[in-house]
């Protein structure tokens, strides 16, 4: 049984990788047989040489769009947590600015990209605001849910034994949000690179979006889907990095893994 069970995961584990590997071969196939023409969907070999003869380029770049991407997520982690400890602790508060957080979302980001660079320029600056605008909500709303969902009984019970309520954050609340947290982190990790992009299309001197308009004036699609590429690798590797960071600091995770 066990031995079945270690085969089915490894398959399951396999099957993504052999759906990616399906596509590609079909995408060379269309590629090849002129299905449609190569100046409007070069094929996949294509696209592996741009990395190959464009790579200082696109490795320079990309270091932008990290650094952007970076500091916006760190920024919108603080700012949503933030947002969701001062509404779990004053519900008037929470009232307030539940339906304002909500409206946020349905404004598209494309839509605040030029005003920001209006008001603050075209340096790393109005990057860096998009993505804390475009992060932060997943972050506050799963926190949110995570604090208001903590167990009833088991606050009351800290409250007759003495406890205040910044040590109920941080033997309780917090303990219990932390699953919350990474689950929304993996979301808005993904963002942070999108976010970025996207206000590097409006306006700015470097980056994968400023790229990626160059080469889409230039009509050299093999480049715009070797960023797209590149742009799905590092949301991927920012999501596994999650992963990663997650494993480190919940270990109790890990001792229920190894038992089941």
């Amino acid at each position: 049984m066990a031995f079945m069970k270690k085969l089915t995961n490894t398959s399951i584990n396999f099957l993504p990788i052999v759906a990616v590997l399906l596509i590609l071969a079909i995408w060379q196939a269309i590629s090849f047989f002129q299905i449609i023409p190569e100046f409007l969907l070069p094929s996949p070999l294509s696209v592996l040489e741009v990395f190959k003869s464009d790579y200082s380029a696109l490795f320079s770049n990309s270091l932008v769009t990290l650094i952007e991407a970076f500091w916006g997520l760190c920024f919108g982690v603080l700012l949503g947590v933030g947002l969701a400890l001062i509404m779990d602790l004053f519900h008037p508060i929470y009232k307030a600015l539940y339906p304002l957080l909500v409206i946020t979302q349905t404004i598209p980001t494309v839509a605040i990209a030029p005003l920001l660079i209006l008001w603050f320029g075209y340096g790393i600056l109005p990057k860096v605001v998009l993505v804390v605008a475009t992060t932060f909500f997943p972050i506050a709303v799963g926190m949110l849910d995570a604090f208001r969902s903590t167990d009833k009984d088991l606050i009351t019970l800290m409250r007759t034994l003495g406890a205040n309520t910044p040590k109920i954050y941080f033997y309780i609340k917090f303990p219990d949000a932390i699953d919350s947290l990474f689950a929304s982190l993996k979301i808005s990790a993904s963002y942070s690179l999108v976010g970025a992009v996207v206000s590097e299309w409006v306006g700015g001197f470097n980056g994968l979006g400023v790229y990626m308009t160059r080469v889409m004036k230039a009509y050299a699609y093999d480049k715009m889907f070797a960023v797209i590429f590149l742009i799905s690798i590092l949301s991927l590797a920012l999501i596994l990095l999650v992963n990663w960071i997650q494993y480190l600091i919940t270990p109790w995770r890990r001792t229920n893994h190894a038992q089941a």
